[in-house]
């Protein structure tokens, strides 16, 4: 991977080349889906790998097919996915790490709209907000989009630091991905990146991206079990943070 160069050193711009980008994509029996995904984004991207987190359908050949890495994670969790996604990318790690879902609700063609603000040296940290972009009628659920709220807002209220979604559309510089350490392997992965964002100082900016319903049904707002489970393990997390900040301790 070729250095940043720019006028401030640790955030300058890529120079006069391209900037490297892998996506990494969390899918769990995503099969009807996960070509949909594939074929709709741009060109340019360097390598898209598919986390395979148990499936029991015919999501890993579905991927394979559309010329996709794919990596076995048997562990369930959305956390425990990208963290092997990013693993399998550590060899030859890119500049920037985009995330996106496999069930076809984002839209993979707006990929460049969140490398951008990172490309052009203004930004090491992007994330895709629903809420500000347009929402299919139905796509993101009433549950969601108070859970969006109300982490936002302890978020602002905590550190100051103004989201308006936990979209998991993003994009994010390597380096910083890396030195993030990320822990978290279920529901907290999203919402742990947006505080150690704001803890390591890092230039954050949200984008409006649009919104689908998905092909299949969701693994958490589609259920009741799954709402609740996703709501107490994300308080939980932004519990913990907090009460690290009010020991003294609160670091990435």
């Amino acid at each position: 991977m070729g250095t940043l160069t720019g006028d401030d050193g640790a955030h300058g711009v890529f120079g006069a080349r391209d900037a490297i980008t892998d996506v990494l994509i969390p899918a769990l029996n995503e099969e009807a889906s996960i070509g949909h995904v594939l074929a709709a984004l741009p060109r340019g991207t360097r390598r898209v790998v598919v986390a395979d987190n148990g499936s029991t359908d015919r999501t890993a050949e579905c991927a394979r097919s559309h010329g996709a890495q794919v990596v076995h994670e048997p562990r369930r969790g959305y956390g425990h996915a990208c963290l092997a996604a990013m693993a399998a990318i550590a060899d030859d790690p890119p500049d920037i790490v985009v995330f996106l879902d496999g069930d076809f609700s984002d839209h993979p063609e707006e990929l460049p709209l969140l490398t951008e603000p990172i490309t052009r040296g203004g930004a090491d940290f992007v994330v895709g907000s629903r809420i500000r972009g347009h929402s299919e009628p139905g796509a993101l659920l009433p549950q969601a989009r108070f859970g969006n709220w109300l982490a936002c807002s302890l978020m602002r209220l905590i550190w100051g630091v103004r989201y308006t979604d936990l979209g998991p559309f993003r994009a994010i510089r390597y380096e910083d991905l890396v030195r993030m350490d990320m822990t978290d392997t279920t529901y907290g992965w999203t919402i742990e990146m947006q505080i150690k964002a704001a803890l390591m100082g890092l230039r954050m900016e949200e984008v409006p991206v649009s919104y689908r319903k998905r092909i299949g049904t969701s693994k958490v707002t589609g259920t009741i079990r799954g709402s609740v489970g996703a709501g107490v393990w994300i308080l939980g997390t932004i519990g913990a943070y907090a009460m690290r900040l009010r020991g003294g301790a609160n670091k990435p």
